[in-house]
C-alpha cells in the first residue's frame, strides 16, 4: 500500500477521534463534513487504484487532491469555534500538506507516465 494512502488513513482517524469530543460531537453538521472530507481523501484514492486505468485514476487521485484541501479549510473552521487547539491545527496541518505534496507528486508521476493501466492495454 502507497504511503500516502496510508498517511491519509491515519489523519482520517486522528480527525474521527478529535471529533468525538464533546461540542465537535454536537456540531452534527460540521462533525459530518469534516469527518467526509477527511474519509474522502483515502476513499478516492482506493477508487481510483481500482479503475484500472490512469485516465480514471487521475481523476480520483485530484479528486482526493481537492478533499485535503476541503479537510484543511476546515481544521481552520475546528480552530476557530476552539474544538480544537493551536498545536493540534498546526500538527493536522503539517500533515495534510504532506498528504497533498505526496499526492501531487504521484499524480505528476503519473500524467509522465508511458504505463496506461491494464484496461487500455
Amino acid at each position: 500500500m502507497k504511503k500516502y494512502l496510508l498517511k491519509a488513513r491515519a489523519y482520517n482517524k486522528e480527525v474521527f477521534q478529535i471529533t468525538l469530543r464533546q461540542g465537535f460531537n454536537n456540531d452534527f453538521k460540521f462533525r459530518d463534513q469534516i469527518r467526509g472530507s477527511a474519509g474522502s481523501i483515502m476513499d478516492n484514492i482506493a477508487e481510483g487504484y481500482e479503475r484500472d486505468g490512469n485516465k480514471e485514476l487521475l481523476n480520483f487521485l485530484h479528486y482526493s487532491k481537492g478533499s485535503a484541501g476541503e479537510s484543511r479549510s476546515q481544521l481552520y473552521r475546528a480552530y476557530d469555534c476552539d474544538y480544537i487547539t493551536r498545536a493540534e491545527l498546526e500538527d493536522l496541518y503539517k500533515k495534510i500538506i504532506e498528504i497533498s505534496k505526496e499526492l501531487k507528486g504521484f499524480i505528476t508521476y503519473i500524467q509522465n507516465s508511458d504505463i496506461k493501466g491494464i484496461k487500455y492495454k
